[in-house]
């Protein structure tokens, strides 16, 4: 007699990274950049090779990017480690912080004292002409959805996001279906720190594997 549940099929697995880009200037003088494309320093190429040598052991199916340079230069670093093209996905920009940008965190603290503190805490919260993080939820899970349907084969091999910290934690949070209260929970991505997330079934219901993984090469803040 057959026991309940025997030679059923164990429901198909998807493995997903999201890689926060490394080291630029502006994080290290915590300047907010947002949207503007700033380049990786020198920290932040020792971290993008690093990254990729740990990230290549997992196989990836494929690599998409934002188009920002900070994102492509580390995502080209692991392309160029496991011999894989980098797509890029506008979609994948940071957070448009408005009239943040280019400012230090002192500055904004001086100008809108309290907004920032703010601006963590709600994900509806929105600087001043920027988004909020559901509306960059909104237009980065298109991507993942994208993704089902192109790649068929998607299972235990991870396409690997090469993104930004604010993106990567709104994201993983829709992904999750948290309460939208409750976004604030994920804390902040070092540089070339990572998330992974297991897809379950064939619309999958995603699962927290790891959260801010790190192959750090020198002593870094989350910004």
């Amino acid at each position: 007699m057959s026991r309940p549940g025997e030679g059923a099929q164990s429901p198909r697995v998807r493995q997903l990274v999201l890689l926060r880009h490394g080291q630029t200037e502006y994080n290290a003088t915590r300047r907010m950049q947002g949207q503007l494309d700033t380049d990786l320093s020198e920290l932040g190429r020792r971290q993008a090779l690093a990254v990729a040598d740990v990230i290549a052991r997992f196989d990836p199916l494929a690599v998409v990017s934002s188009d920002l340079r900070r994102a492509y230069d580390t995502a080209t670093a692991l392309g160029d480690r496991i011999g894989l093209p980098v797509a890029i996905d506008t979609r994948l920009r940071e957070t448009h912080l408005g009239e943040w940008q280019g400012l230090t965190h002192t500055e904004v603290d001086a100008v809108a004292p309290g907004a920032r503190s703010a601006w963590r805490a709600d994900a509806t919260w929105t600087p001043p002409g920027g988004e909020n993080r559901v509306d960059v939820a909104r237009r980065s899970i298109a991507v993942i959805g994208e993704l089902l349907d192109k790649y068929e084969d998607w299972n235990d091999r991870p396409i690997v996001l090469v993104a930004h910290g604010g993106l990567i934690a709104a994201l993983t949070a829709a992904l999750l279906d948290l309460p939208v209260d409750r976004w604030s929970v994920l804390g902040g991505l070092g540089n070339t720190g990572w998330v992974q997330l297991s897809g379950y079934g064939e619309v999958p219901s995603w699962r927290l594997d790891v959260w801010n993984a790190s192959a750090t090469v020198a002593p870094d803040d989350v910004l």
